[in-house]
């Protein structure tokens, strides 16, 4: 992946650096033509944190790639040690930030793919939902629309190994702020008011192309969630994955990649279709 640059943003309470990557398809020649795929990272997820399955995804679909740090996570300005991120943090994030972004960094104007995982997908989901005339299409990868207890017993059993285990030895290569993105996410997330946190009712409101991808081995949600999302987002393609887990990117990458690219070129204008 190419070196990260930073961009501010204003939010209601202060001015924030978001850590972003460019990513053009090898070899295109004409870069500005082809699709525009957004990545979202997941809970604890970063620029870095995808590696380069970004890159290659692009290279092997002929798009452009926008990769980012949400605040408080890889070298986008932390979150400060005394805030607590609310119920409604990643509608937050749908909101107030993505928007914000998108327009500083020159992408207002074009209709971009969401390429979103696990927070990330619930993000793009209802960004799509909330700007219905900004949004190419969402590929939503291991989504969640409502809380589940296997959900939250992985996040439980994450924050045992980050207190005791290796899991902050591990994050920290890829977070400034390794705390800041650590319990900003598992706090939101294991916080009571959370139980009931939900984004079932928004489904209705999407008309992009949605393609819900999950593991068949997903250790922090069932089939339940992408199953959600179909029956209420008539459009939604739902694609299980076998011998997978959370992370379909990292557990069957070829798999991800060959199904996202088939999505894309088939709900593209046929002159833009790139394979």
């Amino acid at each position: 992946m190419t070196a990260t640059a930073f961009v501010d943003i204003e939010l209601a309470d202060r001015n924030v650096s978001i850590e972003y990557c460019w990513l053009n398809p090898s070899g295109c020649p004409h870069p500005m033509e082809a699709p525009l795929v957004v990545f979202l990272h997941e809970g604890l997820g970063s620029v870095a944190m995808w590696r380069d399955y970004p890159q290659r995804l692009c290279d092997a679909g002929g798009y452009r790639g926008l990769v980012y740090s949400r605040p408080g996570y890889g070298r986008s300005t932390p979150r400060a040690p005394d805030e607590q991120w609310p119920v409604s943090f990643m509608h937050e994030q749908a909101n107030d930030v993505l928007p914000r972004l998108l327009a500083r960094v020159g992408v207002e104007g074009q209709r971009p793919w969401l390429f979103g995982h696990s927070d990330g997908a619930s993000i793009a989901l209802i960004y799509a939902a909330t700007h219905p005339a900004a949004v190419a299409g969402v590929i939503a990868i291991a989504p969640h629309i409502f809380v589940e207890a296997l959900s939250l017993q992985s996040i439980r059993a994450a924050r045992d190994n980050y207190v005791t285990g290796d899991l902050k030895a591990r994050l920290a290569r890829y977070h400034a702020g390794v705390d800041s993105a650590f319990y900003g996410w598992n706090d939101a997330w294991l916080a009571p008011a959370f139980a009931e946190w939900s984004i079932e009712s928004l489904l209705g409101a999407l008309r992009c192309p949605i393609l819900a991808v999950q593991g068949a081995d997903d250790e922090y949600g069932t089939l339940a969630q992408v199953d959600g999302i179909r029956r209420r987002a008539a459009q939604t393609e739902v694609v299980v994955i076998p011998a997978c887990g959370h992370s379909p990117h990292k557990d069957a990458p070829r798999a991800l990649t060959d199904t996202a690219i088939e999505f894309i070129t088939r709900h593209l204008p046929a002159p833009t279709r790139t394979r």
